[in-house]
């Protein structure tokens, strides 16, 4: 059964869909841009069967606030005073994309709260050449298009210390890569693992979406780099 909820930070409303065993460890899963809590509904019964499990909405997205202010760094800072509110001192952290950014900026911030990390089709953190925030489409989305031009910019000029601390990261870290058919530079992936003291690398051959495009090689990748975690 799956429980929608909020807890209120001190700027915004977070909103968040909790499931599975009351007494499994806590995961916490982080969206791509543009995505919400629901993104991994496909594949969360057999990823984490035994976790209890928090997918979060992420600020500007969902059901989460929409306070204006947008930035990684600031979904970093959700997401530990997310934790701090729910009494959550250590948890597994899964982040896509975006959310994989935010993953390993919580964990850089606070090691000690991260006992594993998986980062899906996420690279290294260098600066790219800029191009032209995309129109906003027709009809309603599920967030604030503003956090399309924050996160955009900050990815094209990502902050340096964000590659230097990489060393920071103390969990054991998976790291899930799309494959040539992903728009991520795979060679970037490669060196993001290599950067971290505990970390591996898998590829599957799905491109970005690897969550949604091949669900069930998803799970296989991930779900026993989890399953030791089990207490």
């Amino acid at each position: 059964m799956t429980a929608h909820r909020t807890v209120d930070l001190p700027e915004l409303s977070l909103a968040y869909r909790e499931s599975g065993p009351a007494d499994g460890p806590p995961l916490v899963l982080l969206h791509a841009l543009g995505e919400r809590a629901t993104d991994w509904d496909d594949v969360l019964p057999a990823l984490a069967p035994h976790h209890r499990v928090y997918a979060l909405d992420l600020r500007g997205h969902g059901d989460s606030g929409r306070p204006g202010r947008y930035a990684v760094e600031l979904m970093r800072d959700d997401v530990l005073g997310f934790l701090d509110a729910l009494g959550l001192e250590r948890v597994d952290l899964l982040g896509h994309s975006m959310g994989g950014v935010v993953a390993y900026l919580v964990a850089q911030e606070r090691p000690e709260r991260v006992a594993r990390l998986v980062l899906e089709d996420v690279p290294a953190p260098h600066p790219r050449p800029a191009s032209p925030v995309p129109d906003r489409p027709a009809g309603p989305i599920d967030f604030d298009w503003a956090v399309v031009k924050a996160v955009k910019g900050r990815m094209d000029r990502p902050d340096p210390r964000w590659l230097e601390r990489m060393t920071a990261i103390t969990a054991p870290t998976l790291v899930v890569a799309g494959g040539p058919a992903s728009h991520v530079p795979q060679d970037r992936i490669a060196e993001l693992t290599g950067l971290l003291p505990d970390g591996r690398v898998v590829t599957v051959e799905a491109g970005h979406l690897v969550h949604r495009t091949r669900p069930a090689e998803f799970v296989a990748a991930v779900a026993p780099f989890l399953e030791p975690a089990r207490s």
